[in-house]
């Protein structure tokens, strides 16, 4: 049905307004009462739910098989079954009989034996389904097993000495049940038990120690089963105890179940699991119970059997790790650790909600599960899974594992199983998923009537039913009566509208100070409201971007929070705020960091190897502590080294540490969090445990003997923690195994190895290693047996012989020997040929395979060990007889026409006899084909030629070589005749600019042809050139040497006949002719000529003339820059005229033109060095005048207004210069 939702006007959204903080009373306007109807259709459906579970069941009678499903929903739903993940109809199965009724459905079998039954072991899963959707069961498991029965058992008479434990066997029948098990006598009184005298959980009865009380004749084993409410009893068995006339000898403590040091056991969250510490010894010892990292539960363990087992009820994954058990008694202690590893089936976390919903919503099914190892998480809709039904795009799955389904629709009303699963097994839960649409309804009756005194609150119920989300809006009107009452009447309306719903809310945060947490808001509002406004809270003040220090930012959905510093931390939160409702979801903000290591170590309660470490945890900075290490440091050891000794859980302050005996230790620890590991605490007080004898004896005691006469005993070291005590020492002690009489040598020794000489060449020996102490010896040390070192051998194996059993295989026998031993074959003339063979000691024959036929050999054997080989026996000769050959070396093939072929071949390279002959066999590529065979008897012949071959099939031929012995191994070679060649076809053809590269496919089977090719050039119209001949088998042929942008004609000929023609155009341009020009004249070349002949004339002239006084005007020496090298050096007559402000004239001065600069009086003043300037002159002139004449660039390096810059001639000489410009 769906859910009727109430609430108080006046409690959310705009009723808040409706109820004014006056002082009235409330009377209701109506006279007469009326009853509102919820008007819901008649037909109003259900989905289906499952009521009663099918259970999973071990089968032991007929009667116990019963399959029961109960569900409810309207319309009644229809029931299915599943087995093995296959349909499974029982109505149809004629063994068993279906009770049906309305909301339940069961079978059963309707035989009388179990046999039948077995076929009906598997996994049943049960389908509710209706209209609304389809519900599924958790899956059932139906086993089968026959009820325990009465064995025959013979009785048994033991008979044991007094002292010494003993184990009296129960052997249960095997049963799926667990037994439970019960030792009484005949007179069924159960034999008492006690410390001494236990029953184990395998149902054997133990005795630690035996006295002479326990002998008696009717140990009776009584084995219960409750499931079949039976009780069986085993055959009595008498048991005699042999009291002793010496006074018993003391034992110290030893496991009896479980055996060795270390057992590891696994168990399920919530199981109950019991860890047993059976022990013998004399007197009886003691057994206590540790947890070697930690502390054990006080609140799920309890010890029974008499401390012998330890019970954790409804264990827990917390209760995993290492358990110890201590027996002790007066002459020692035993230790037996259990490896505890709890893992856990799947369990919910969070399940997925039923609800109804309105068209348009978006769905979210929250689905959480945990276990160990992490289930997987699967959906399925109406028991098909998700991956099976069409794809949705609105339908969407998470990475924790919610299924989300958006704009909901009446198709998506369905039931959707959850379904979580590890190799432990699988939970299952159905959700209901129902789209509905029903108008809004106001469910409280009309006219109700309110009376409130003055001051007091008025409350007015306004229940109300719809398929689809709502608002309230409260309308209300006053009246006043009387002048002193005011009356109200209160009218709800109903308006239609999706709640705004936050998918993604806020999470909480943990960071270390200084990083940024971002919190995101996702939320889904109606699209018919305006676009929300998200407001951010902090511990429920508002919050707005920061400006100045940018400390909050808010961007869309997110919140940004920029270096986080204690005083950011609180509670955010988000309000997504519509015009009717507000959506809000809250979010935390820690900081968190490493913990603080902790203080105050405390060291209290110290017993023989075991002590309490207390301590004061530390700030675990919002970061809980997961887990402590408690490390020690050796404070007698020279080396200052922390190592690991327990991990504790983070909930603990306190930890009881095993220790070693003789031990200077201190003590440290470190808390680790999620964050991040502290630092070690401050180091503990000191403290020393006792010196105690060894508790184990070294390993690995064996015999390291290498040289002969010698006895080298080695063993592995025992590390310092098994010392134990002051002044450790090993006693090694060893004796002949056979002949060495009862005594022991021995002799102490601080290290491993100890070496014994004058013992004989590889004499056997007994040997054993016990650890003691100043204060005592080590348990008694286990008897090993080594050999000392060992010699070269010095005799030869006798009585060899040789057994031929075929071609390739011998059979060699010698006397036996116990050493190992070689043998080896070699062929004559041939090392390479050389087979050795390696047998074990005291063998007497050994076949030799793989030699080879046909061949000389000489067998010899000799004895040796690890210090080398002994002498050879005599060699002995032998022949192997002849066998069949190997493959001949090569086989070709050649094809003389379409219907022949011809065979060559080589003989074999390996004969493996005489040869006498070839065996050829061919046959057709397909299977079917008959095989056909040539002899050759003649061994010379090398080929052979068939005829009337089948020229359109491929064949396989097979040729074996022969000998006496028989056919020897075939070369096979697979191929056809060849057939008539035809010239190429499909030629395709690729061009470049000087060449042409012609491309075929040749044809298979066919024989070769020669044809040529001929082309010409049509731009010259030369004639026809032909290449050489070209195979039609290469498949490719390229013309080169052609011309660029050219058409040439192709044309393949053969036997005088064309059949291939094609025409191209190379790449490139083509060479075109040059038009004549008058550039290229020979009357414009010899005017050229003859001008620049008159120019270098002219420019000769001007040198001499100027060398002969030719002068420069003074205005143009100082206005026209010159040449740095022309210029005289420290003259002082150019002081004269640095003042001078002659103008410069309109007219242009020629080049040869006089200058008072090179005047008579100044070419006197100056003497040889106005020689000097005036040939510098000249040279930097002739330099300009050189240069490129192309334009002005060839001029930059004149000055503005020298007489040779191009920009002072006049534009009708065009920028160079004539004579009438040089010459004045």
């Amino acid at each position: 049905m769906p859910d009727t939702q109430r609430q108080q006007v006046g409690s959310r959204g705009q009723c808040s307004s409706c109820l004014l903080p006056l002082v009235l009373i409330l009377l209701s306007l109506a006279t007469q009462p009326s009853q509102a109807a919820i008007n819901i259709p008649p037909n109003f459906k259900r989905p289906p739910v499952i009521k009663t579970q099918p259970e999973s069941v071990t089968v032991f009678s007929t009667e116990d098989f019963v399959m029961n499903c109960e569900a409810s929903g309207n319309p009644s739903p229809i029931f299915r079954w599943a087995k093995d993940g296959e349909d499974f109809d029982p109505g149809s199965d004629p063994e068993l009989k279906v009770s049906e009724s309305s909301g339940s459905f069961a079978f059963y079998t309707l035989s009388n034996t179990m046999d039948t039954l077995n076929k009906y072991k598997g996994k049943y899963v049960c389908y509710a389904s209706n209209e609304l959707g389809t519900a599924v069961s958790n899956e059932a498991i139906l086993n089968t097993d026959v009820p325990p029965s009465q064995q025959k058992d013979k009785k048994v008479d033991e008979t044991a000495d007094e002292g010494k434990s003993f184990i009296l066997k129960c052997n249960p029948p095997h049963s799926s049940m667990e037994p439970i098990i019960h030792w009484m006598d005949l007179r069924l009184r159960h034999i008492e038990l006690s410390k001494r005298v236990m029953v184990g959980k395998d149902g054997n009865l133990y005795f630690a120690n035996l006295e002479s009380s326990d002998s008696r004749d009717d140990y009776t084993c009584n084995v219960q089963y409750l499931a079949t409410r039976t009780i069986l009893a085993k055959e009595p068995t008498s048991l005699k105890v042999t009291q002793s006339n010496s006074v018993l000898r003391n034992r110290r403590p030893q496991m009896m179940r479980p055996t060795g040091h270390h057992s590891t056991y696994h168990a399920l969250r919530g199981q109950t699991l019991e860890l047993e510490c059976i022990v013998e010894g004399l007197p009886t010892p003691e057994v206590s119970w540790m947890r070697r990292d930690g502390e054990l539960s006080e609140t799920r363990t309890t010890k029974d059997m008499f401390d012998r087992r330890l019970r954790f009820t409804n264990i827990s994954e917390s209760d995993g790790g290492e358990y110890q058990c201590i027996a002790e008694n007066s002459q020692g202690n035993t230790k037996h650790i259990y490896m505890l590893t709890v893992e856990a089936a799947p369990y919910w976390i969070k399940e997925p909600v039923s609800q109804l919903y309105a068209p348009g919503e978006t769905v979210r099914l929250d689905c959480q599960a945990d276990g160990i190892p992490s289930p997987i998480i699967s959906w399925t809709i109406n028991g098909v899974p998700i991956s099976g039904v069409d794809k949705d795009p609105r339908r969407t799955l998470t990475a924790s594992g919610s299924l989300i389904l958006e704009d909901v629709n009446f198709g998506d009303t369905a039931i959707y199983q959850c379904r979580a699963s590890n190799k432990h097994g699988t939970i299952l839960t159905n959700t209901n998923v129902y789209v509905i649409e029903l108008p809004p309804q106001i469910l409280t009756d009309d006219g109700n009537t309110y009376a409130y005194t003055e001051g007091q609150k008025a409350l007015l119920e306004c229940e109300t039913f719809g398929g689809i989300a709502y608002s309230i809006v409260c309308w209300q009107i006053f009246l006043l009566i009387h002048s002193k009452k005011l009356v109200s009447a209160l009218y709800c309306l109903l308006s239609s509208a999706d709640r705004t719903v936050i998918l993604s809310p806020p999470q909480a945060l943990k960071v270390r100070a200084g990083e940024r947490a971002i919190f995101t808001c996702l939320g889904l509002v109606d699209p018919r409201l305006d676009p929300p406004f998200i407001q951010w809270r902090k511990n429920n003040q508002k919050l707005a971007d920061s400006n100045s220090d940018e400390k909050y930012t808010m961007e869309g959905p997110d919140l940004k929070i920029t270096n986080v510093q204690p005083d950011d931390e609180g509670v955010y939160t988000c309000e997504i705020i519509t015009k009717l409702d507000v959506a809000e979801a809250r979010g935390t903000l820690t900081l968190w960091d490493r913990p603080d290591p902790p203080i105050l170590l405390q060291i209290s309660d110290p017993k023989d190897r075991t002590v309490t470490l207390s301590w004061t945890p530390g700030d675990d900075h919002n970061g809980p502590v997961t887990e402590y290490v408690v490390e020690f440091e050796d404070h007698r050891s020279n080396e200052s080294v922390w190592k690991m000794l327990a991990r504790v859980s983070g909930n603990k302050e306190r930890a009881v540490l095993s220790l070693w005996p003789f031990m200077s230790y201190r003590f440290r620890i470190i808390a680790i969090n999620d964050v991040g590991k502290s630092d070690p605490s401050k180091p503990s007080g000191i403290y020393n445990t006792l010196a105690e004898a060894p508790d184990n004896n070294p390993k690995d005691v064996k015999s390291e003997s290498i040289e002969p006469n010698t006895l080298v005993i080695s063993w592995k070291k025992m590390n310092k923690t098994e010392v134990h005590g002051p002044g450790f020492k090993y006693c090694v002690q060893w004796r002949q195994a056979v002949g060495g009489g009862p005594d022991w040598h021995e002799k102490n020794v601080t290290e491993p190895p100890f070496r014994v000489d004058n013992v004989g060449n590889f004499s056997a020996y007994e040997i054993k290693v016990q650890a003691f102490n100043e204060i005592g010896r080590g348990p008694e040390p286990d008897t090993v047996i080594g050999y000392s070192g060992e010699d070269v051998p010095l005799e030869a194996p006798m009585d060899v012989g040789v057994e031929i059993i075929n071609s390739t295989t011998i059979k060699v026998t010698w006397a036996p020997i116990d050493k190992d031993t070689y043998l080896i074959c070699r062929r004559a003339q041939e090392l390479e040929s050389t087979v050795v063979v390696k047998t074990e000691p005291n063998e007497k024959k050994k076949v030799i395979s793989d030699l080879r036929p046909f061949s000389n050999y000489t067998l010899k054997v000799t004895v040796y060990n690890i210090k080398g080989e002994g002498p050879f026996s005599e060699a002995l000769p032998f022949e192997t007889p002849e066998g069949v050959p190997g493959p001949p070396l090569t086989l070709t093939l050649d094809s003389p026409s379409e219907t022949e072929m011809t065979l060559h071949w080589t003989p074999p390279g390996q004969p493996n006899g005489v040869l006498i002959g070839y065996l050829l066999q061919y046959q057709q590529s397909d299977d079917d084909s008959p095989m056909q065979v040539e002899t050759i008897d003649d061994p010379t012949v090398t080929h052979i030629t068939l005829k009337n071959l089948d020229h359109k099939s491929h064949y396989r031929f097979y040729l074996r070589g022969r000998t006496a012995a028989g056919d020897g191994v075939p070369t096979t070679m697979k191929g056809a005749t060849m057939l008539d060649g035809v010239v190429p076809m499909n030629i395709s053809l690729s061009v470049g600019e000087n060449a042409v590269n012609f491309s075929w496919v040749p044809e298979k089977r066919r024989r070769n042809v020669g044809f040529q090719i001929q082309y010409r050039n049509k731009n010259d119209g030369n004639k026809w050139k032909t290449t050489e001949k070209v195979n039609s088998s290469q498949s490719f042929y390229q013309i080169q040497g052609l011309t660029p942008g050219s058409y040439y004609s192709f044309q393949f000929i053969y036997n005088n006949t064309t059949f291939f023609k094609t025409g191209i155009e190379t790449e490139g341009t083509g060479v075109t002719e040059m038009q004549p020009s008058f550039a290229t004249q020979g009357w414009f070349i010899g005017v050229v000529s003859a001008i620049g002949l008159l120019l270098l004339i002219l420019l000769i002239l001007c040198f001499i003339k100027r060398s002969k006084g030719g002068k420069y005007s003074v205005k143009d020496k100082e206005e026209g820059p010159m040449d740095s090298e022309a210029r005289p050096m420290k003259d002082e007559t150019f002081g004269e005229y640095s003042d001078l402000e002659e103008k410069r004239t309109a007219s242009q001065p020629s080049l040869c033109e006089k200058s008072k600069l090179y005047s008579e009086d100044n070419l006197d003043f100056n003497g040889s060095s106005a020689m000097t300037t005036e040939l510098n002159m000249d040279e930097s002139l002739a330099s300009q005048i050189s240069r490129p004449s192309g334009g002005p660039e060839g001029f930059h390096g004149l000055p503005e207004n020298a007489p040779l810059n191009p920009t002072t001639f006049s534009p009708a000489t065009n920028g160079v210069p004539n004579s009438v410009t040089i010459l004045d």
